[in-house]
């Protein structure tokens, strides 16, 4: 029998009971009436996952339409944000099933990923791409394993051309947080975006604008059902001035000749090259050695290039400086002799030189300190027999009769030490020497030098003042310091007015082009092709047009003239004609062109520069740097050409440039050689490397010699 106390307790429970009852019914019916479209679209939301759509990336053609820069369908695999330490068993598991194809991956590198995504822990985060099939079925084999975890197929870019014109055409990585901060909405972390190149400078236009599908998924994350797609819009497909033969045979000269120079000196391992329109700017051809290959950068990395390219055994990095730089317009170099047809201009525009009639003695070296010398002794010489004999002499004294001041005024005229806005990133301004350039340069460098020597100075006294014995010797070091620091005060007096204040010899140095002169390759070609087209300098240009892929819009990239020289046309005329007497007989390029008809005359002029880096031999290591253009008489293009350590410019960026001319003119076929030479490499690669033919032919000679038995 249950006692009063026991009943009022079950009495109480019961209301409390029916209490929170009351208060789950009124709740359940609030949701039901108030909150049901809400927590039924939340619901939903939990089984349906939103998959980007990558758009497909503008493609990239040379002037005549082949393919540069393509994209191919790849298999991605991405991996959506789980929970707790599921997602750490994900993970591992992951990463397991990628070391046999992907040993440098790590479950540390794949938490770093779905770090750097964490704020938008919606969107799948794209762990690796162009994924090998095998490694595709074995995902889907582990499928029970791996929730959250897909295979998608995306384009992806891809460079046909291996590593012809990789730096013009530049490569694409992964976004970094920077970049994705800047671009607002645009991108998201799994973006790939132009890093240099074209593929960078026109990265809106090649971008195209990403889709989208709401794909149903079960528990486990499988695909269930096509909900909504938003197709993606292609990107602007880009067509370059580039022709294909032209670089080929550019690429293919400049490596054939590095490795020839290098018999003799092993340090000629770098040049750069280009060759151009010089009466539109567009950029016929561009190279830059070691080459690179765009393809490299997208995540796997090779050791070596194709045999083909470079010597054996000569390795490739692509995260090295040196095969990531495009030295055509990020390095900058003395240009030796090509700079003479500067001076020998600003001479002529002075009126203190007279081309035919003034004629300056050389006797193997310039008469005033620091009495440079020449390369011979060249006699009585003229504007033409100077230019073709590259006297270092008569343009000094052309030099000295123009003054600084005419020389500076005429080189940057021309476009040197500026940039010439080609549209590429990356491009350095290179250095036109000016009185003010050099104080403001000096000043800092004599103010370092005696700044330490004051320390070094005041340390010193400091260490035998507290070593004194007595005071009379005291006296003694104090006076020895105030002497030795009156002398250093003075001398730093002397050499701060030497050395900040322009003099004699830097007009010299100058006038040769050597002391400070600094240019880039794209430079020196864009002086050639001012001289050549009568003195319009004009903006260089890779871009010929760009096309709109889905309504076939096409925008013409017209050439632009920056300005008109002040040199008179009958100064370009007459250093067109003292620079076509460099390949005449006698002229130190005339080797070269002895085999060009009379119908196509080359102008050129040769360069031999010091390099002024720190360690080389100042009389015996130089770089070889050549300009020309034809055919003189009615110029069409221009070459300029440096090659590290090539010494004499005729030697070595000369054969480029000759290279390249007989294929342009048609005089020989440089690209059917170098294409049989590739087929045949290819071919005796096979047969090496493909058993299967190589059991299919023997085993037909031995059914033949069965059947004959």
């Amino acid at each position: 029998m249950k006692t009063p106390m026991l009943q009022n307790r079950l009495k109480t429970y019961i209301y409390i009971v029916c209490a929170l009852l009351v208060v789950l019914g009124l709740r359940l019916a609030v949701v039901q009436i108030f909150y049901s479209e809400k927590y039924q679209t939340k619901a939903s939301e939990n089984r349906i996952r939103l998959l980007p759509i990558l758009a497909s990336r503008g493609e990239i053609y040379d002037r005549n339409g082949a393919t540069l820069a393509a994209n191919e369908p790849v298999y991605t695999l991405s991996l959506s944000y789980l929970e707790g330490n599921d997602q750490d068993k994900i993970i591992a598991r992951l990463a397991e099933l990628l070391q046999p194809y992907y040993p440098e991956v790590t479950t540390d590198q794949i938490q770093e990923k779905i770090e750097l995504q964490k704020y938008r822990l919606f969107e799948p985060v794209a762990v690796m791409r162009d994924i090998p099939w095998e490694l595709v079925v074995q995902i889907e084999e582990n499928r029970q394993e791996l929730p959250g975890v897909a295979v998608n197929i995306e384009p992806l870019r891809v460079y046909p051309q291996e590593t012809m014109a990789g730096h013009v055409l530049g490569y694409i990585h992964a976004i970094n947080e920077e970049e994705l901060a800047r671009s607002g909405d645009k991108y998201s972390i799994n973006s790939l975006i132009g890093k240099s190149g074209v593929e960078k400078v026109y990265e809106s236009q090649l971008k195209g604008k990403d889709g989208a599908r709401r794909v149903e998924v079960d528990a486990q994350g499988r695909p269930m059902g096509e909900l909504v797609t938003m197709s993606p819009v292609p990107g602007q497909n880009l067509t370059l001035t580039l022709d294909l033969k032209l670089q080929k045979v550019l690429e293919a000269s400049m490596a054939s000749n590095l490795q020839r120079i290098q018999q003799a000196h092993p340090k000629a391992k770098v040049g750069a090259a280009v060759l151009m329109d010089v009466k539109t700017g567009e950029i016929l051809a561009m190279t830059s050695h070691p080459l690179m290959r765009p393809d490299d950068f997208k995540g796997k990395l090779a050791s070596s290039l194709v045999p083909y390219y470079f010597p054996a055994g000569d390795k490739y990095n692509p995260m090295e400086p040196g095969a990531a730089i495009n030295r055509a317009i990020q390095a900058q170099y003395p240009p030796g002799s090509t700079f003479k047809p500067i001076t020998g201009m600003a001479a002529l525009e002075s009126g203190k030189l007279d081309p035919f009639n003034d004629l300056i003695n050389c006797a193997g070296r310039y008469w005033i300190a620091p009495y440079i010398p020449c390369t011979g002794v060249h006699g009585n010489e003229n504007y033409f027999n100077g230019m073709a004999d590259s006297c270092n002499t008569y343009f000094q004294e052309a030099g000295r009769r123009a003054g600084k001041d005419k020389i500076i005024e005429v080189a940057k005229d021309f476009g040197l030490g500026e940039k010439t806005g080609i549209d590429l990133s990356g491009e350095v301004s290179g250095l036109v020497p000016t009185p003010a350039w050099k104080k403001e340069i000096n000043a800092i460098l004599i103010d370092r030098k005696y700044d330490n020597l004051r320390k070094q100075l005041q340390e010193k006294y400091d260490r035998l003042l507290a070593e004194a014995s007595s005071e009379q010797e005291r006296e003694v070091l104090q006076k020895q310091q105030k002497n030795e620091s009156a002398k250093l005060e003075a001398q730093y007096t002397i050499d701060y007015n030497f050395d900040t204040k322009w003099q004699a010899f830097d007009t010299f140095n100058m006038s040769i082009g050597q002391g400070s002169n600094q240019y880039t390759v794209m430079q020196l070609a864009n002086y050639a092709a001012t001289i050549a087209n009568g003195g319009y300098l004009m903006e260089p240009h890779l871009v010929k047009k760009i096309t709109d892929p889905n309504n076939g819009q096409t925008k013409e990239i017209k050439p632009k003239i920056i300005h008109k020289t002040s040199v008179s046309a009958n100064t370009l005329a007459l250093t067109r004609q003292a620079m076509q007497s460099v390949t005449k007989p006698g002229g130190t390029a005339s080797f070269l062109f002895t085999s060009f008809p009379e119908n196509i005359p080359v102008a050129a002029k040769t360069g031999t520069a010091q390099t002024g880096r720190v360690g080389d031999k100042t009389l015996s290591e130089f770089h070889g740097v050549f300009i020309a253009f034809a055919p003189a008489d009615n110029p069409q293009i221009a070459f300029a050409g440096v090659v590290e350590y090539g010494q004499h410019g005729s030697e070595s960026a000369g054969w480029v440039a000759k290279d390249m001319f007989e294929q342009y003119f048609g005089l020989v076929d440089h690209y059917a050689a170098i294409m049989a030479k590739e087929e045949q490499a290819r071919t005796e690669v096979q047969k090496q490397t493909d058993p299967v033919a190589e059991t299919s032919v023997n085993g037909s000679e031995i059914d033949n010699t069965t059947s004959r038995e």
